[in-house]
This record gives C-alpha cells, sequence and structure tokens, in this order.
C-alpha cells in the first residue's frame, strides 16, 4: 500500500460502493469505541463490508463493528462508518482518512465525528458528552499531518485554513438540541493522541496545562481532512473515564467499551435533533 492515496484509488473505493447503493449521502458519520449503537437507528439500511471495499482498512479494535450503513435518518441520507481504524494500528494517515475524502466524493455536504474521551476537565463525568469546539493536533504538530504529501486540488488548497474547523451553526444546533432534551452538554477542546496507550499522568497534567479538556486517539485527522475537503464537521466527544492525573488508577478499554452503553442514548438524542434541523 502505498503512503499516499491518489485521487484515482480513492475514487475505486467510491465506486464500489456506489454499485451496492444508489444512495447520495447528505451527512457522513464516523462512530468511536463502543459507539456502533447509533448506526442501529438508520433505517432502510444498506450494508457495505469493509472488505468490499478497495483500500478500505480495517479495524483490530473490539468495539468497531467494521462495516458502513447507508440509509436515512430523521429523513436524511447519511453514511455512518461502524467503527474506524486508527494511527495506531499500523496505517498511514493517508488510509485513515480514505473514508472522509470517500464520503466527499459520494456527496456529502456534512460530516458528524464522535469518540470515546478521557476526561481532562476535572468537571466532566464518565457518560458525559463534550461538543468538540476545536482540537490540539498533536501527532500533525509533530509531522503525521494527514495532508503531507500531494496536495489532491480537487479536494482543497495546499494550506487549508483550520481556524474554524468545527461549524459554528451545527455547534449553535447541538447546544439547542441538548437545552430541548434536558442534556447536560459540555463544551472543550479535544487532544488528538496517536495511541495506543494511555497517556501518564505527566501527560494528562501538560495537555491540562495548555488547554485540553478531553484526550483520545482519533478524530483529529479526519477533522482535518473533512476542512480540507469542504465539509462542514461537528464533533462529539464520549467522555469515558476519568483522568488518571495522580497515577492512583487504571484505564482499561472495557471501561472505554462500558462507558458507551450510557453515551449511545445520550449521543442518539444530539444527532437526530442535528438531522431534523439539516
Amino acid at each position: 500500500m502505498p503512503e499516499f492515496l491518489t485521487l484515482e484509488q480513492i475514487d475505486q473505493a467510491v465506486n464500489a460502493i456506489r454499485a451496492k447503493t444508489s444512495l447520495v449521502p447528505r451527512v457522513g458519520m464516523i462512530l468511536g469505541s463502543g459507539l456502533s449503537g447509533l448506526a442501529d437507528l438508520v433505517e432502510e439500511p444498506q450494508i457495505v463490508p469493509y472488505t468490499d471495499i478497495p483500500f478500505w482498512r480495517i479495524s483490530t479494535v473490539q468495539g468497531h463493528a467494521g462495516r458502513l450503513v447507508l440509509g436515512t435518518l430523521e429523513g436524511v441520507p447519511v453514511m455512518v462508518l461502524q467503527g474506524r481504524t486508527h494511527f495506531y494500528e499500523g496505517y498511514s494517515m493517508s488510509e485513515i482518512t480514505l473514508p472522509v475524502r470517500v464520503m466527499k466524493r459520494m456527496g456529502a455536504e456534512f460530516l458528524i465525528l464522535t469518540n470515546a474521551a478521557g476526561a481532562i476537565n476535572p468537571d466532566f463525568e464518565p457518560g458525559d458528552v463534550m461538543l468538540i469546539t476545536d482540537h490540539l493536533a498533536l501527532v500533525a504538530m509533530m509531522g503525521f499531518n494527514p495532508l503531507r504529501g500531494p496536495n489532491l486540488d480537487e479536494f482543497g488548497p495546499r494550506f487549508p485554513d483550520m481556524s474554524q474547523t468545527y461549524d459554528r451553526e451545527l455547534g449553535v444546533v447541538a447546544r439547542q438540541t441538548a437545552k430541548n432534551a434536558g442534556l447536560l452538554l459540555h463544551e472543550g477542546v479535544y487532544a488528538g493522541l496517536s495511541g495506543p496507550s494511555f497517556e501518564s499522568p505527566a501527560d494528562l497534567r501538560f495537555l491540562r496545562a495548555v488547554g485540553a479538556d478531553a484526550v483520545g486517539m482519533s478524530t483529529v485527522p479526519e477533522a482535518i481532512v473533512a476542512r480540507h475537503s469542504g465539509l462542514r464537521t461537528l464533533g462529539f466527544s464520549g467522555i469515558s473515564n476519568k483522568a488518571n492525573l495522580d497515577g492512583n488508577t487504571l484505564t482499561t478499554h472495557d471501561e472505554v467499551l462500558e462507558a458507551g452503553r450510557l453515551l449511545v442514548p445520550k449521543l442518539s438524542t444530539l444527532v437526530r435533533g442535528v438531522l431534523k434541523h439539516l
């Protein structure tokens, strides 16, 4: 597999999906660890296994189902990734962000990103939801930017602006949806690390000092590529565990998956409210 996927390779993936469905998605969704249950809301679903799509990588992580679900939700045509791949699995940035570019080529205008994240902000508790207002692209800062390599001019410019990666109008809709439903919706900055090791107490104290509210191992590369592609993006972090700032507790993937069971109903309410607005 080449490090950088070409437009022709991206379109091979697009054509493989189009061979199985006539649906033109307006909204793409990527579901994080333990959040695959959101895909069960899709009406008249058409299922495409990731193994049927060229260049599309398979998640090796528990809690990521590994299939594409196409259909409608609140009357809106959607394309839902039931599980994502991660940089820590050994895939290139071009591979893990391929789904975003495929969504764009298939006609999507909007992208909703979800993840399971650790709380850094002391006011956050497991089971809470945070609206992502900005991110710290720490992996990209270290040189692994998903836009590294030949620029694909068909998607966007060589040097895209990242000042409004997360769409402000969609954020207003999410806040109003939460208010109407009586849901607590935090807001904050998501720090994207590479993983797969969870953060040390010193890592977490550093992240807190530089303004991060939650931390995880995904989402940021997808958001960067979405911004480059002109997709209007909304992001939610489902808080799965408290930050281990003092080193006295252990963090496990099992608790991340367990928190997903609490988070899916809340995220379902938020996503449905946003889609109704669209």
